[in-house]
């Protein structure tokens, strides 16, 4: 084992040469132990997903790093790993910040939250799913494309606000705790309901991204309406989204219909990047027993049948509901073990994105069960 203290037991005297020299040693050690380190979502080490700034030596080992796509919940494994290398007390400071070039005006990166049918939790999902990536240190925006029935307004808590025009072509997006958000919710009364046909609910959902006036964004999530129409047919063809998040229980109806979704995705050259399986057991509080509702396993065994990523397994839990019903996000304190399921799903996402479209060294993903 590499043993840090090593470099620093000479005199306190020691001149700035000999500092320096020092200081240049320490950088390339941890630089190499970035390389060495692995995970699921690291899968081939720091180095290429990170880019080392500053290495400080103090009461523990000051180290800063800037990570190219959405994971700063992985901060304390790093630290853990360098510390037990090194043999003394790490303190790591990481930021988000992505390398890619933006896909669509300022957004890097639109990813489609997509469902074979309704019922199965998608709008929930996308609001939970863009909230881990906020929470992983990137620049978030949510685009509700249900045009039929937007759900995004309530589940943000924002269902009284109206628009606000930027200028005679955009509109402002609303925003709830840094998190943008664009909804024809937010221009229509609650009860009045979007009666148009499918090019017209296609051209207001045009409309609805492209005159906007989105911030510079990391990641936009888009909660697509359910099925395999109009809209997702428009948004699938002339939106150059990065990929798309399938949701799903685990009954034999909703897998049947997620896998239409699946292939709808797959003949109009749009990336799968994962499935989240909703609604997947009950613990029950009173027999403590888990409880398959709608069935074991299904979304699992859909996903290693057709080889793409089991992003997570959410249980059917009035928490998400209750959450969900009063407009605001789940909480790491009272809800540590649901966030940390849509943690690891928005960083496997952004793992996925980044090694996949990091250039001439693709590779593949290994997603382990914990």
């Amino acid at each position: 084992m590499f043993n840090i203290k090593n470099l620093f037991s000479g005199s306190k005297q020691a001149d700035k040469a000999v500092a320096k020299a020092q200081n240049s040693s320490l950088f390339e050690s941890i630089t190499q132990l970035l390389a060495d380190y692995r995970s699921d979502i690291f899968p081939v080490g720091l180095q290429q997903a990170t880019t080392l700034l500053s290495v400080e030596e103090g009461d523990s080992l000051n180290v800063s790093l800037i990570l190219h796509f959405a994971a700063t919940s992985e901060q304390p494994d790093i630290a853990k790993f360098l510390s037990e290398k090194l043999g003394l007390p790490v303190a790591l400071s990481v930021q988000v910040q992505l390398l890619e070039p933006s896909r669509h005006g300022n957004i890097k990166h639109i990813i489609l939250v997509a469902s074979g049918k309704g019922g199965v939790g998608k709008s929930t999902s996308a609001v939970n799913l863009a909230n881990a990536f906020k929470q992983n240190g990137a620049k978030v925006g949510i685009l509700d494309a249900d045009i039929y029935g937007p759900s995004i307004p309530l589940l943000l808590g924002l269902e009284d606000e109206k628009p606000v025009a930027k200028d005679d072509k955009t509109l402002l997006p609303m925003e709830k705790n840094t998190l943008v958000a664009q909804s024809i919710g937010f221009l229509l009364g609650k009860s009045d309901a979007t009666v148009w046909r499918g090019p017209m609910a296609s051209t207001a959902l045009m409309q609805l991204l492209n005159e906007t006036a989105w911030p510079d964004l990391d990641y936009l999530i888009v909660d697509m309406p359910p099925g395999t129409g109009d809209i997702q047919l428009t948004m699938s063809q002339k939106i150059p989204a990065s990929g798309a998040v399938i949701v799903t229980t685990p009954q034999d109806l909703a897998l049947a219909d997620a896998n239409k979704g699946i292939d709808m995705f797959n003949k109009v050259k749009v990336p799968i990047l994962g499935l989240i399986e909703n609604m997947s057991y009950f613990n029950c509080q009173h027999c403590n027993g888990v409880n398959h509702i709608f069935g074991e396993d299904g979304g699992k065994e859909l996903a290693q049948r057709i080889d793409i990523p089991l992003l997570g397994q959410v249980p059917l839990t009035h928490r998400i509901r209750q959450v969900g019903e009063q407009g605001e996000f789940l909480s790491h304190n009272a809800d540590k073990a649901l966030v940390a399921i849509y943690n690891r799903a928005a960083k496997l996402v952004a793992s996925h994105l980044f090694y996949q479209g990091s250039g001439s060294n693709p590779v593949e993903i290994i997603i382990t069960d914990d």
